[in-house]
């Protein structure tokens, strides 16, 4: 028996045989080429691309589903980049590396640039490129990899690595599971694992080495746990877990449509976090009264830098209809740094603290104003507020303001419609935004607190870096008392207070943030049923009272002690996934 940790990715529990997929690599040779067959080998390389952008073409043509749609684009954009392909051609004609060998070493320095990054989408990056590496190899060397399209039997996944393209293939009626040595939360794996329903654990390096096919393997996606060749009373075990997770689901959904108010009266709103128009009807069904963040960079990163206002607008339209008039927060793009688009030129050494956000778009006005323009053009459409990222000071709110006024006065002198009263706001996730919120409240129609940033930056931790992970506290005393401030601050000025960062989706912070006075919880659709049921739960005095105590701690494991206990005696069923 050999018992695995990794990433609860999507959530569920299941038991089967596993299938263990693996991609062994194809063998490129690493000869030169004489200098008068270039031609002919730069010939051979337009010819795997033009098969490999078909083949894509094909897969994209005959699917439905707007995501995988929009990551086989990438693909396609991705084997039309003309520094790319230049590059791989420069490896050709100039250092005399087979066609083979260029693709393979050109795509490894790009994707060791990607993995570098400290953000975890930017790292997922990296497979799509690895995907499209690997089928101009397959073009090049007419050789093929076993397809997940072959699997005809119910099976438990375990793959050392799965690329967008193969999860496109996956047929949900015989994957029950899936496990993957690699990835994290925001993989293209993690994210159509959740659209699929299927459960799903990631990060557990060397489960694909361990696996046999036809192993049984137990795979508890909200712990992020498997077991292989479990014992007997492990196997009892889990079925009762799995039984008690599956009557619990079922009682979380009866609560789905009903309004989220205290014993005591106390109203609360509960909206969510999305990337694509696709996560609307998700969000809907688990009861979300709105979208407290919608993440509008990805656009931005799923159509490789494009910039067009018309792109936008539709995608900005089609979230704000699929809505029905329920209110829709767009943030503005939080891109540069660490979120580096294709074409912009964006290259830092110290990228969390860098050219990004708020501080990029007025740089390049340009860029800023035409998605202000598509984003106003949208509103006609639906309830939309906008919001914007990483404001720093009162001077940059109002050199923001000035732009989107400008905006403004430019569509009605082209007399395009656009509503007139769009509630504008700020998110809170830079401590000096947080110590002159009082300022910022009197300027803006609503607050936000983005708890990632905000957390790191009030105690010092990169929390993309592994060595210092541990210290990364939402739980920490003084991040705990800027987010009370912010709260008193918002309400002094009679403007709704929200959070959209990972703190709001955590069940054991949901009591102590109520308690604070926060108005709108933001998460993703798939914690919503959980906060929901524990805020209709706990009277707002109860809540009061617990986090007036944890303010007079003075440590995080002090907090983290009483929060955990105070919470355990009042819900069994929260998972140990979420971080205390």
């Amino acid at each position: 028996m050999r018992i695995l940790n990794g990433i609860a990715a999507s959530g569920g529990i299941s038991c089967g045989k596993a299938l263990v997929f693996t991609h062994n690599s194809l063998e490129v040779s690493r000869e030169k080429i004489e200098p008068e067959k270039v031609k002919e080998e730069l010939e051979k390389f337009d010819i795997a691309v033009e098969k490999s952008m078909k083949e894509t073409q094909a897969l994209f043509d005959s699917i439905d589903d707007d995501t995988r749609k929009e990551i086989l684009e990438t693909h396609i954009i991705m084997l039309q980049d003309p520094e790319y392909l230049s590059e791989i051609k420069d490896s050709i004609s100039i250092h005399y590396q087979n066609a083979a060998w260029a693709v393979e070493s050109v795509t490894a320095s790009l994707i060791a640039t990607l993995e570098s990054s400290d953000i975890e989408m930017l790292r997922d990056r990296a497979i799509d490129l690895s995907d499209i590496s690997r089928l101009l190899i397959e073009n090049l060397s007419f050789k093929r990899s076993k397809k997940l399209s072959q699997i005809k039997k119910e099976v438990i996944l375990v793959a050392d690595s799965l690329l967008p393209s193969e999860m496109l293939t996956i047929n949900k009626k015989w994957i029950k599971a899936i496990a993957v040595d690699t990835g994290g939360r925001t993989s293209h794996v993690a994210i159509f694992a959740r659209s699929f329903g299927i459960p799903t654990v990631l990060g557990l390096y060397g489960a694909s080495l361990k696996a046999r096919d036809g192993d049984e393997v137990i795979l508890d996606g909200n712990e992020g746990q498997i077991v292989i060749r479990p014992e007997w009373y492990v196997k009892k075990k889990f079925e009762i877990t799995k039984a008690n997770w599956e009557a619990y689901q079922k009682e979380l959904l009866t609560v789905a449509k009903l309004p989220v108010i205290s014993p005591d009266k106390k109203d609360y709103v509960l909206k969510a976090n999305i990337e694509t128009a696709d996560e609307v009807a998700p969000s809907l069904e688990k009861g979300a009264s709105g979208i407290g963040l919608f993440r509008s960079e990805f656009l931005f990163l799923q159509k490789n830098g494009s910039l067009k206002e018309d792109v936008q607008f539709e995608a900005y339209k089609e979230v704000l209809e699929k809505m029905n008039g329920n209110p829709v927060t767009i943030r503005t793009i939080d891109i540069g740094g660490d979120k580096a688009v294709a074409g912009l030129g964006i290259d830092e050494e110290n990228p969390i603290l860098g050219w990004r956000a708020i501080r990029f778009c007025l740089e390049r006005k340009d860029i800023f104003r035409i998605q202000l323009r598509a984003l106003l053009r949208s509103s006609i459409y639906g309830k939309l507020h906008i919001m914007f990222p990483m404001i720093s000071g009162l001077d940059e709110l109002e050199q923001t303001l000035l732009v989107y006024k400008q905006v403004q006065e430019e569509l009605r002198a082209n007399k395009i419609p656009f509503d007139e009263d769009v509630k504008i706001g700020t998110m809170i996730e830079v401590p000096s935004a947080a110590l002159i919120s009082d300022e910022l409240a009197k300027r803006v129609d609503f607050f936000s607190i983005g708890t990632n940033d905000l957390i790191q930056y009030t105690i010092a931790v990169d929390r993309g870096n592994e060595k210092i992970a541990h210290l990364y506290q939402p739980f920490h005393p003084g991040v705990l008392r800027l987010i009370k401030i912010v709260i008193d601050n918002a309400h002094k000025e009679n403007i709704p207070i929200g959070m959209c960062g990972e703190m709001a989706s955590n069940p054991y912070a949901t009591v102590l943030l109520a308690g604070l006075g926060l108005d709108e919880f933001s998460m993703s659709p798939s914690s919503l049923l959980e906060v929901r049921k524990i805020l209709r739960t706990v009277k707002y005095s109860e809540a009061k009272q617990m986090s007036e105590k944890v303010l007079k701690m003075n440590s995080s494991k002090e907090i983290v002690s009483y929060v955990k206990q105070w919470m355990s005696n009042r819900f069994e069923h929260l998972p140990s996934s979420h971080t205390l």
